[in-house]
């Protein structure tokens, strides 16, 4: 791996990209950590899958040697603790931390600094942002995030790069400061589907390395109605051509309103997500509530609000509508669905934009990874988001494989 060619990236782009969290003599610590590296495997053969791939990972992460600071204004003493377990497992894969990637606070609405690689004027999505503008920025080929409602696949569809979020757990989340525990998920930035496909080997549970799908005429199960609906009217156009592109490909379409009642699952997820923000940051916010910014104290205030039994039935109707995707994919025999990874191109500005397309995907815990595939009128990546069924991860990711080009 020739790192030398990620710093010159990062020292020509991260002046404009802010990607990453300022590090003094991050370039010395890296080649000494390299060095250590190819002192432990000087063989080829026996290499660790990841050797010496340069990663950046989330700053609500805790990495051992390096402060976590949540994109907030708290002190740092709050999120001390125990390294990330699944960060331990990509160190012991080879991986070498290039840095901590800006996350918005607290992985919620107010954003950081971070901007698009492809128009400095726009936003590279939320929470994420740092994570999949430094994939993007080419800075590093692979970095780590969280997603609570759309924070892997929105970021990475306004960055043009593959985002995979797995299954529900499929990750460990210790060592993560905490946004949601029923909705949190680990996931992935990288500029490939097969470099997605090894970090999910190396940090997914049970990974089968035997999945080879090698099915060419699929049943694609394009999601309709209210949902769509909630999508600008350019990725609407996007949608329809790709799902007109995968026909004429000879692929079966098969369409379905899948989400007809996209409102009450929305605000279902939202209450979830509030109350259980809240509780994490009772202590925190009862301390240093001048120290949160307006759209996180609005959420804890909220929260605070929600009831015990609003809260089980929240986590209840996640099961629920799970089943309900499960009983319908088989049912119809649909290999993959489809549908928009955002409502559409990157705004501009640095509001993270909105999540609403990648919401139910979340809420239900299906295994998602967006795929860029155009370009808007204004020249910024546009992208669908693919969904497979629950902890067949493995699957999802190789037929995807003939998707992306």
């Amino acid at each position: 791996m020739n790192v030398d060619k990620y710093f010159i990236t990062i020292e020509q782009k991260e002046p404009f990209v802010k990607a990453f969290l300022h590090e003094e003599n991050r370039n010395e610590r890296v080649l000494k950590e390299i060095k250590e590296m190819e002192k432990r495997f000087p063989n080829p053969k026996n290499r660790p899958p990841l050797f010496c791939v340069p990663i950046g990972i989330k700053d609500i992460i805790n990495i051992d040697g390096f402060e976590t600071k949540c994109g907030s204004n708290l002190p740092v003493e709050l999120f001390k603790g125990k390294e990330a377990s699944f960060v331990t497992k990509l160190k012991e894969a080879g991986a070498v931390i290039m840095g901590k990637t800006v996350t918005t606070e607290f992985a919620y609405f107010e954003p950081g600094p971070t901007r698009n690689p492809h128009n400095y004027n726009h936003t590279p999505g939320g929470s994420s942002s740092g994570s999949a503008a430094a994939v993007a920025a080419g800075m590093v080929p692979l970095t780590f995030g969280t997603q609570t409602i759309g924070s892997i696949i929105r970021p990475a569809a306004f960055c043009g790069v593959v985002g995979f979020k797995p299954s529900f757990n499929r990750i460990a989340k210790d060592g993560v400061i905490p946004f949601s525990v029923s909705a949190d998920h680990i996931g992935i930035f990288s500029q490939t589907i097969e470099m997605s496909e090894l970090a999910a080997s190396v940090l997914c549970k049970k990974w089968n390395k035997n999945i080879d799908f090698k099915k060419e005429n699929l049943t694609i199960g394009v999601v309709t109605g209210s949902y769509i609906e909630q999508a600008g009217t350019e990725m609407i156009g996007f949608y329809n051509s790709k799902i007109e592109e995968y026909r004429q490909q000879g692929h079966k379409i098969v369409e379905i309103d899948l989400f007809g009642d996209i409102e009450k699952i929305s605000q279902t997820h939202k209450k979830m997500n509030a109350a259980e923000f809240a509780e994490v940051h009772e202590e925190w916010f009862e301390n240093y509530e001048s120290l949160y910014r307006p759209k996180t104290k609005e959420l804890i205030l909220d929260g605070k609000k929600i009831t015990i039994g609003e809260l089980s039935e929240a986590r209840l109707c996640r099961k629920k509508l799970r089943n309900k995707i499960e009983k319908i994919k088989a049912e119809n025999n649909i290999d993959v669905w489809i549908s928009p990874a955002t409502l559409g191109e990157a705004p501009e500005g640095i509001a993270t934009g909105s999540p609403l397309m990648n919401l139910p995907w979340t809420y239900s815990g299906l295994p998602v990874i967006t795929i860029p595939g155009g370009k808007s009128k204004n020249n910024l990546p546009l992208a669908l988001q693919y969904s497979g069924a629950f902890y067949e991860d493995e699957e999802l990711l190789n037929i995807c494989k003939l998707f992306y080009k």
